[in-house]
Protein backbone atom coordinates (compact mmCIF):
# COMPACT_ATOMS: atom_id res chain seq x y z
CA UNK A 1 0.00 0.00 0.00
CA UNK A 2 1.69 3.04 -1.23
CA UNK A 3 -0.30 5.39 -0.08
CA UNK A 4 -3.60 5.60 2.12
CA UNK A 5 -4.82 9.09 0.22
CA UNK A 6 -8.30 7.82 -1.04
CA UNK A 7 -9.28 5.07 0.77
CA UNK A 8 -11.77 4.05 3.67
CA UNK A 9 -10.31 3.11 7.19
CA UNK A 10 -12.14 2.16 10.12
CA UNK A 11 -10.35 3.16 13.99
CA UNK A 12 -11.51 1.37 17.17
CA UNK A 13 -10.19 3.47 20.60
CA UNK A 14 -10.21 6.16 18.01
CA UNK A 15 -11.23 8.67 21.08
CA UNK A 16 -7.86 9.19 22.60
CA UNK A 17 -4.47 8.15 22.10
CA UNK A 18 -2.55 6.12 19.78
CA UNK A 19 -6.31 5.32 18.16
CA UNK A 20 -6.82 9.63 17.69
CA UNK A 21 -3.38 9.73 16.54
CA UNK A 22 -4.16 7.20 13.86
CA UNK A 23 -7.52 9.22 12.75
CA UNK A 24 -5.58 12.66 12.65
CA UNK A 25 -2.43 10.99 10.51
CA UNK A 26 -5.06 8.59 8.10
CA UNK A 27 -7.08 12.25 7.31
CA UNK A 28 -4.05 14.23 7.28
CA UNK A 29 -2.86 11.41 4.45
CA UNK A 30 -6.13 11.92 2.81
CA UNK A 31 -8.03 8.92 4.22
CA UNK A 32 -11.15 9.02 4.92
CA UNK A 33 -12.14 7.58 8.28
CA UNK A 34 -14.81 5.85 10.80
CA UNK A 35 -13.72 6.43 14.22
CA UNK A 36 -15.28 4.56 16.57
CA UNK A 37 -14.95 4.62 20.33
CA UNK A 38 -16.67 3.65 23.78
CA UNK A 39 -17.14 7.53 24.71
CA UNK A 40 -18.84 9.30 22.30
CA UNK A 41 -17.68 13.13 22.91
CA UNK A 42 -13.79 11.78 22.73
CA UNK A 43 -14.49 10.19 19.59
CA UNK A 44 -16.68 13.19 18.56
CA UNK A 45 -13.99 15.64 19.43
CA UNK A 46 -11.25 13.81 17.46
CA UNK A 47 -13.15 13.70 14.61
CA UNK A 48 -13.76 16.87 14.01
CA UNK A 49 -10.11 17.35 14.87
CA UNK A 50 -8.79 15.51 11.90
CA UNK A 51 -11.58 16.88 9.58
CA UNK A 52 -10.21 20.59 10.30
CA UNK A 53 -6.93 19.38 9.40
CA UNK A 54 -7.89 17.06 6.52
CA UNK A 55 -7.23 17.67 2.85
CA UNK A 56 -10.55 18.67 1.06
CA UNK A 57 -12.89 15.29 0.05
CA UNK A 58 -11.36 13.52 3.34
CA UNK A 59 -14.66 12.38 5.53
CA UNK A 60 -14.40 11.43 8.98
CA UNK A 61 -16.98 10.41 11.55
CA UNK A 62 -17.36 9.33 14.83
CA UNK A 63 -19.52 6.71 15.99
CA UNK A 64 -19.76 5.30 19.57
CA UNK A 65 -19.17 1.37 19.96
CA UNK A 66 -18.07 -1.03 22.54
CA UNK A 67 -16.38 -2.92 21.05
CA UNK A 68 -16.75 -5.68 23.26
CA UNK A 69 -20.39 -5.76 21.97
CA UNK A 70 -20.84 -7.99 18.97
CA UNK A 71 -24.03 -5.85 17.57
CA UNK A 72 -22.62 -2.46 18.88
CA UNK A 73 -19.63 -3.46 16.37
CA UNK A 74 -22.49 -4.60 14.21
CA UNK A 75 -24.10 -1.32 14.28
CA UNK A 76 -20.81 0.80 14.23
CA UNK A 77 -20.13 -0.72 10.49
CA UNK A 78 -23.34 -0.35 9.54
CA UNK A 79 -23.33 3.60 10.64
CA UNK A 80 -19.98 3.49 8.71
CA UNK A 81 -20.95 1.88 5.21
CA UNK A 82 -24.13 4.42 5.32
CA UNK A 83 -22.41 8.02 6.19
CA UNK A 84 -19.21 6.64 4.03
CA UNK A 85 -21.54 5.33 1.41
CA UNK A 86 -19.41 2.53 0.94
CA UNK A 87 -19.22 -0.93 -0.18
CA UNK A 88 -16.09 -1.56 1.27
CA UNK A 89 -13.47 -0.42 3.69
CA UNK A 90 -9.31 -0.48 3.12
CA UNK A 91 -8.20 -0.76 6.41
CA UNK A 92 -9.39 -1.73 10.19
CA UNK A 93 -7.13 -0.68 12.82
CA UNK A 94 -8.46 -3.05 16.21
CA UNK A 95 -6.53 -0.64 18.38
CA UNK A 96 -9.42 -0.45 21.69
CA UNK A 97 -8.09 -1.79 24.81
CA UNK A 98 -8.31 -1.36 28.33
CA UNK A 99 -6.28 -2.61 31.70
CA UNK A 100 -7.13 -4.19 34.83
CA UNK A 101 -8.18 -7.52 36.25
CA UNK A 102 -4.33 -7.66 37.37
CA UNK A 103 -4.75 -10.67 39.46
CA UNK A 104 -6.72 -14.03 38.79
CA UNK A 105 -6.69 -14.75 42.38
CA UNK A 106 -7.54 -10.95 43.84
CA UNK A 107 -9.18 -8.82 41.33
CA UNK A 108 -13.31 -9.54 40.77
CA UNK A 109 -13.97 -11.98 38.11
CA UNK A 110 -16.46 -9.38 36.74
CA UNK A 111 -13.12 -6.86 36.13
CA UNK A 112 -11.07 -9.05 35.30
CA UNK A 113 -13.59 -10.64 32.26
CA UNK A 114 -14.45 -7.17 30.98
CA UNK A 115 -10.49 -5.87 30.22
CA UNK A 116 -10.12 -9.70 28.33
CA UNK A 117 -14.18 -8.73 26.56
CA UNK A 118 -12.11 -5.39 25.54
CA UNK A 119 -8.54 -6.64 24.41
CA UNK A 120 -9.51 -9.76 22.61
CA UNK A 121 -13.29 -10.24 22.01
CA UNK A 122 -13.11 -6.69 20.84
CA UNK A 123 -10.36 -7.33 18.07
CA UNK A 124 -12.37 -10.49 17.54
CA UNK A 125 -15.53 -9.04 16.82
CA UNK A 126 -14.22 -6.45 14.24
CA UNK A 127 -12.47 -9.16 12.30
CA UNK A 128 -15.64 -10.93 12.13
CA UNK A 129 -17.23 -7.92 11.03
CA UNK A 130 -15.45 -6.19 9.13
CA UNK A 131 -13.24 -8.78 6.61
CA UNK A 132 -16.24 -9.22 4.42
CA UNK A 133 -16.14 -5.38 4.04
CA UNK A 134 -11.95 -5.43 3.28
CA UNK A 135 -12.15 -8.87 1.22
CA UNK A 136 -14.44 -6.86 -1.11
CA UNK A 137 -11.88 -3.70 -0.97
CA UNK A 138 -9.71 -5.98 -3.36
CA UNK A 139 -6.09 -5.13 -0.91
CA UNK A 140 -7.68 -4.98 2.82
CA UNK A 141 -5.24 -4.59 5.70
CA UNK A 142 -6.51 -5.69 9.09
CA UNK A 143 -3.85 -4.51 11.77
CA UNK A 144 -4.82 -5.82 15.51
CA UNK A 145 -2.92 -4.03 18.12
CA UNK A 146 -1.74 -6.81 21.04
CA UNK A 147 0.78 -5.24 23.84
CA UNK A 148 4.80 -6.06 24.49
CA UNK A 149 2.52 -7.84 27.22
CA UNK A 150 1.94 -10.02 24.35
CA UNK A 151 5.28 -11.10 24.47
CA UNK A 152 5.55 -11.07 28.04
CA UNK A 153 2.72 -11.57 30.80
CA UNK A 154 4.19 -9.73 33.51
CA UNK A 155 5.04 -5.96 34.60
CA UNK A 156 8.25 -7.34 36.66
CA UNK A 157 8.36 -8.49 40.62
CA UNK A 158 5.22 -7.86 43.00
CA UNK A 159 2.94 -6.92 39.80
CA UNK A 160 0.84 -9.59 37.92
CA UNK A 161 -0.93 -8.55 34.45
CA UNK A 162 -3.34 -11.28 34.11
CA UNK A 163 -6.40 -9.99 31.94
CA UNK A 164 -4.25 -7.64 29.84
CA UNK A 165 -2.03 -10.11 29.42
CA UNK A 166 -3.94 -13.40 28.91
CA UNK A 167 -6.34 -11.04 26.28
CA UNK A 168 -2.74 -9.84 24.16
CA UNK A 169 -1.23 -13.35 24.31
CA UNK A 170 -4.09 -14.24 22.37
CA UNK A 171 -4.78 -11.44 19.98
CA UNK A 172 -0.93 -12.00 18.91
CA UNK A 173 -2.00 -15.54 18.31
CA UNK A 174 -5.17 -15.14 16.60
CA UNK A 175 -3.38 -12.63 14.34
CA UNK A 176 -0.14 -14.94 13.50
CA UNK A 177 -2.97 -17.69 12.69
CA UNK A 178 -4.98 -15.28 10.15
CA UNK A 179 -1.93 -14.73 8.06
CA UNK A 180 -2.02 -18.44 6.86
CA UNK A 181 -6.02 -18.12 7.10
CA UNK A 182 -5.52 -14.89 4.73
CA UNK A 183 -3.15 -16.32 2.23
CA UNK A 184 -5.65 -19.90 1.94
CA UNK A 185 -9.09 -18.16 1.70
CA UNK A 186 -8.95 -14.54 1.60
CA UNK A 187 -5.72 -13.43 -0.55
CA UNK A 188 -6.79 -9.36 -0.99
CA UNK A 189 -6.23 -9.70 2.79
CA UNK A 190 -3.50 -9.26 5.02
CA UNK A 191 -3.25 -8.91 8.48
CA UNK A 192 -0.46 -7.15 10.85
CA UNK A 193 0.17 -7.42 14.10
CA UNK A 194 1.04 -4.13 16.79
CA UNK A 195 3.13 -4.75 19.68
CA UNK A 196 3.68 -1.33 21.47
CA UNK A 197 5.95 -0.89 24.71
CA UNK A 198 5.05 2.08 26.91
CA UNK A 199 3.38 4.87 25.08
CA UNK A 200 2.16 7.80 26.47
CA UNK A 201 -1.78 7.54 26.13
CA UNK A 202 -4.90 7.89 28.42
CA UNK A 203 -5.37 4.29 29.01
CA UNK A 204 -5.18 4.23 32.72
CA UNK A 205 -7.57 7.03 32.58
CA UNK A 206 -9.59 4.85 30.16
CA UNK A 207 -9.32 2.14 32.46
CA UNK A 208 -10.61 3.75 35.58
CA UNK A 209 -13.34 4.63 33.72
CA UNK A 210 -14.66 1.49 31.79
CA UNK A 211 -13.99 -0.19 35.51
CA UNK A 212 -16.20 2.07 37.38
CA UNK A 213 -13.16 3.45 39.47
CA UNK A 214 -13.18 6.79 41.15
CA UNK A 215 -10.17 9.31 40.05
CA UNK A 216 -6.77 9.20 42.27
CA UNK A 217 -8.06 12.10 43.91
CA UNK A 218 -11.65 10.60 44.88
CA UNK A 219 -10.30 7.47 46.20
CA UNK A 220 -11.28 6.64 50.03
CA UNK A 221 -11.91 3.77 52.48
CA UNK A 222 -10.47 0.48 51.54
CA UNK A 223 -9.12 1.22 47.77
CA UNK A 224 -7.19 4.02 49.95
CA UNK A 225 -5.56 1.85 52.42
CA UNK A 226 -4.53 -0.63 49.92
CA UNK A 227 -3.09 2.28 47.36
CA UNK A 228 -1.13 3.03 50.79
CA UNK A 229 -0.15 0.11 51.47
CA UNK A 230 1.07 -0.47 47.53
CA UNK A 231 2.87 2.70 47.46
CA UNK A 232 4.46 2.36 50.89
CA UNK A 233 5.87 -0.96 49.92
CA UNK A 234 7.30 0.60 46.69
CA UNK A 235 9.05 3.24 48.62
CA UNK A 236 6.95 5.65 46.74
CA UNK A 237 5.37 7.65 49.85
CA UNK A 238 6.27 7.58 53.53
CA UNK A 239 4.41 5.20 55.92
CA UNK A 240 2.92 8.66 57.65
CA UNK A 241 1.69 10.50 54.79
CA UNK A 242 -1.30 12.09 54.66
CA UNK A 243 -4.59 10.52 52.98
CA UNK A 244 -4.01 13.60 50.55
CA UNK A 245 -0.48 12.78 50.01
CA UNK A 246 -1.33 9.44 48.85
CA UNK A 247 -4.11 11.06 46.20
CA UNK A 248 -1.84 13.18 45.24
CA UNK A 249 0.76 10.57 44.34
CA UNK A 250 -1.89 8.43 42.81
CA UNK A 251 -2.90 11.41 40.72
CA UNK A 252 0.95 12.04 39.58
CA UNK A 253 1.22 7.97 38.68
CA UNK A 254 -1.80 8.36 36.03
CA UNK A 255 -0.27 11.42 34.63
CA UNK A 256 3.51 10.43 34.42
CA UNK A 257 1.88 7.32 32.59
CA UNK A 258 1.23 9.61 29.48
CA UNK A 259 3.40 12.22 29.93
CA UNK A 260 6.43 10.60 30.65
CA UNK A 261 6.39 7.96 28.30
CA UNK A 262 9.77 7.22 26.25
CA UNK A 263 7.22 7.18 23.54
CA UNK A 264 4.36 9.96 22.67
CA UNK A 265 1.18 8.63 21.24
CA UNK A 266 2.00 10.28 17.95
CA UNK A 267 4.99 8.80 17.49
CA UNK A 268 3.71 5.40 17.88
CA UNK A 269 1.45 6.09 15.17
CA UNK A 270 3.77 7.46 12.88
CA UNK A 271 5.65 4.38 13.14
CA UNK A 272 2.76 1.73 13.09
CA UNK A 273 1.41 3.46 10.23
CA UNK A 274 4.98 3.69 8.27
CA UNK A 275 5.04 -0.11 8.91
CA UNK A 276 2.05 -0.76 7.17
CA UNK A 277 2.43 0.86 4.35
CA UNK A 278 5.72 -1.19 4.26
CA UNK A 279 3.62 -4.02 4.27
CA UNK A 280 5.32 -5.03 7.52
CA UNK A 281 3.14 -8.18 9.62
CA UNK A 282 4.74 -7.70 12.93
CA UNK A 283 5.16 -4.07 14.25
CA UNK A 284 7.09 -3.40 17.44
CA UNK A 285 6.92 -0.13 19.02
CA UNK A 286 9.46 1.58 21.06
CA UNK A 287 12.83 0.78 22.03
CA UNK A 288 11.06 -0.82 24.90
CA UNK A 289 9.23 -3.43 23.23
CA UNK A 290 12.02 -4.10 20.89
CA UNK A 291 14.51 -4.87 23.99
CA UNK A 292 11.68 -7.47 25.69
CA UNK A 293 11.35 -9.10 22.37
CA UNK A 294 14.83 -10.00 22.13
CA UNK A 295 15.37 -10.69 25.68
CA UNK A 296 12.33 -13.31 25.84
CA UNK A 297 13.24 -15.05 22.61
CA UNK A 298 17.29 -15.27 23.63
CA UNK A 299 16.13 -16.41 27.23
CA UNK A 300 12.78 -18.29 26.99
CA UNK A 301 13.40 -20.18 30.47
CA UNK A 302 14.22 -17.28 32.30
CA UNK A 303 11.40 -15.20 31.25
CA UNK A 304 10.07 -14.72 34.55
CA UNK A 305 13.20 -14.70 36.12
CA UNK A 306 13.52 -11.21 35.97
CA UNK A 307 17.18 -10.91 37.37
CA UNK A 308 18.20 -13.16 34.80
CA UNK A 309 15.82 -11.87 32.14
CA UNK A 310 17.23 -8.06 32.60
CA UNK A 311 20.43 -8.90 34.16
CA UNK A 312 23.03 -5.95 32.77
CA UNK A 313 20.22 -3.41 32.24
CA UNK A 314 19.85 -0.35 34.36
CA UNK A 315 17.57 0.69 35.61
CA UNK A 316 14.56 -2.28 34.66
CA UNK A 317 13.05 -2.01 31.50
CA UNK A 318 9.66 -3.51 33.16
CA UNK A 319 6.70 -1.63 30.93
CA UNK A 320 3.65 -0.72 32.74
CA UNK A 321 0.53 -2.34 31.99
CA UNK A 322 -1.67 -0.45 29.87
CA UNK A 323 0.12 0.45 26.41
CA UNK A 324 -2.39 0.24 23.95
CA UNK A 325 -5.27 2.92 22.99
Amino acid sequence: MDSFAGKLAVVTGGGSGMGRELVRQLAAAGCSVAAGDWHPEAVAQAAASARAAAPPGVLVTSHACDVADEGQVMRFRDEAQQQHSARHVDLVFANAGIGGGASFVADSRAEWERTFAVDFWGVYYCARVFLPLLIDSGDGVLVNTSSVNGLWASLGPGAPSTAYSTAKFAVRGFTEALIEDLRRNAPDVRVALVLPGHVGTDIVVNTRRAHGMPAPGEVSGQKLADARTWLTKAGLVRADASDDDVRRRLTGLEDDFRDKAPLSAAQAAAIILDEVRAGAWRILVGEDAKMIDARVRAKPDAAYDYAELFSGLAPSPAPESATAG
